[in-house]
């Protein structure tokens, strides 16, 4: 190669950028520094908002696991991608945008943690887990290096599931670093008890905890990236999904000396403060922990000199109840469920600080395409937010949908309009599968159960619908329109 074409080459990859992708596991969207009534302890993230966009009323396409990372890779609504909850598989034929980042854009397209955009726990088709090495099939995803594993509680499933022998990467790991058994022993007494209240702290030490581990695979895949080209890296972090396990440090984070949290909203569970209090400080600390691993690889890139030419985005795929409106877990339509958090923050991000407006995280995937100069295809339902980010529109969009088995969601920011939701049920949805579910029984469940309009500022609990005539008409119009598409 000439000097002449050494600089053009250079110059390519300048003028676009590379593209940082963290994403934690079950992480709802209050919980930040940035929230004065939460006093949880997260420095990069706030960094972020304020060298970026902080995006504090985004939700996600699904708040369950597999729809939701489904619905972004496809860009696609929940309605449209099928992937209707954890057991389905990803529909053949469907492009992601890792695909097209790499064998269109020419991006290295690198990932590290769980890919979990299906089942990923059965061997037929080929698990998403993706191996000993996890590696298995990353070519035809769309990444040209991975290191894969499985999920926090899959990886002990399928561990034991298999006469205790790993299957996965991380399980290989502690079995090699004489830790694997303790784990799966720690694993099987939390879920023996009450997972939601198991506070104790996990024999691991730091260095061998899941997201420390992931994080320094993080790393590894950068440092092995090659430097003629942009890349793209996503780190799919675990936690705060439960159990809520931490190290004997992480636990004594905010207990020594011990901090309060607000008590759970709207909450009538047999359980008392003092337990709820425990299960917050070790949720705070797993959230705490995220923060120091994307500080980790920030702090790498800066090294590198990497980072003023790396767009950061950190989100979530789902949030999780942490005992409000007695619920736990995610799968609700309520915003600590469905909303997630949402910073933006690198080159090419023109305003700053926090951003009210109606957001989703579907709409990265446009975005990342967009960022990698793509156009994105008229057959995703994902949007750009590239234009709005840079300065050069004033608008993205009005309103955002959310949706999971027989629910569906829409939401201004201020005002959320729910369908087909039972508050009695406590998941929020239905128990039933939801790939067996008709189109019919998705409709008379949508008519039978009223409509409830939640304003934000208030609570969702109570149905504001005759306080706001005219913005449950907006709304509903809205909802109407999405579902016929």
């Amino acid at each position: 190669m000439s000097w002449r074409e050494s600089l053009l080459r250079r110059a390519q990859v300048s003028a676009r950028p590379n593209i940082l992708f963290v994403q934690s596991d079950q992480q709802r969207p209050d919980w930040v520094e940035m929230n004065a009534e939460i006093p949880v302890r997260t420095p990069h993230l706030r960094d972020l908002a304020e060298r970026g966009r902080w995006f504090s009323h985004a939700v996600c396409p699904s708040p369950l696991s597999a729809p939701s990372r489904a619905c972004l890779a496809a860009g696609l609504e929940y309605d449209h991608c099928r992937v209707w909850g954890n057991e389905t598989y990803f529909p053949k034929g469907i492009p992601t945008y890792h695909q097209r980042l790499r064998l269109e854009a020419g991006y290295h397209v690198m990932a590290a943690g769980k890919h979990h955009v299906g089942n990923n726990q059965s061997g037929n088709p080929p698990q998403l887990h993706r191996g000993l090495d996890g590696r298995q099939g990353i070519e035809a995803w769309g990444f040209d290096d991975a290191i894969f594993n499985a999920g926090l509680n899959q990886a002990t499933i399928l561990m034991r599931r298999n006469d205790c022998v790993p299957q996965d990467t991380y399980m290989t790991y502690l079995q090699q670093i004489g830790w694997a058994q303790a784990h799966l022993d720690d694993y099987a007494r939390r879920n023996a008890e009450d997972v939601w209240t198991a506070t104790f702290p996990s024999p691991l030490p730091d260095e061998a905890y899941f997201d420390t581990w992931i994080t320094g695979n993080a790393l590894t895949l950068i440092d092995r990236s090659p430097t003629d080209k942009p890349w793209y890296l996503e780190v799919n972090l675990q936690n705060p999904h439960h159990p809520w396990d931490v190290t004997e440090s992480m636990h004594a984070a905010y207990r020594d000396p011990p901090v309060d949290f607000p008590p759970p909203e709207h909450c009538t569970l047999d359980i008392s403060d003092e337990v709820h209090q425990e299960v917050r400080r070790n949720w705070a600390s797993t959230v705490e922990h995220l923060d120091g691993c994307l500080g980790r690889i920030l702090d790498h890139l800066k090294q590198r000199g990497e980072l003023d030419n790396t767009i950061v985005v950190y989100a979530s795929d789902h949030g999780e109840m942490l005992g409000d409106y007695n619920q736990w877990q995610k799968v609700s339509p309520l915003q600590a469920s469905a909303g997630v958090p949402l910073m933006i923050a690198g080159p090419w991000i023109a305003t700053h600080g926090e951003d009210a407006t109606p957001a989703t995280t579907l709409d990265l995937a446009a975005t990342f395409l967009d960022w990698a100069g793509l156009t994105p295809s008229a057959q995703i339902d994902s949007r750009s937010m590239a234009s709005y980010l840079s300065g050069s529109s004033d608008t993205h969009r009005e309103v955002a949908f959310s949706g999971l088995s027989a629910w569906r969601l829409v939401t201004d920011g201020r005002f959320k309009l729910v369908r087909g939701y039972d508050p009695a049920v406590r998941f929020g949805g239905d128990q039933f599968d939801p790939t067996t579910m008709t189109t019919a029984e998705v409709s008379r469940l949508q008519t039978e159960r009223p409509e409830l309009l939640f304003d934000l500022l208030v609570n969702e609990k109570d149905d504001v619908s005759a306080d706001h005539p005219d913005v449950l008409k907006r709304l509903r119009a809205a909802l109407d329109e999405h579902l016929t598409k």
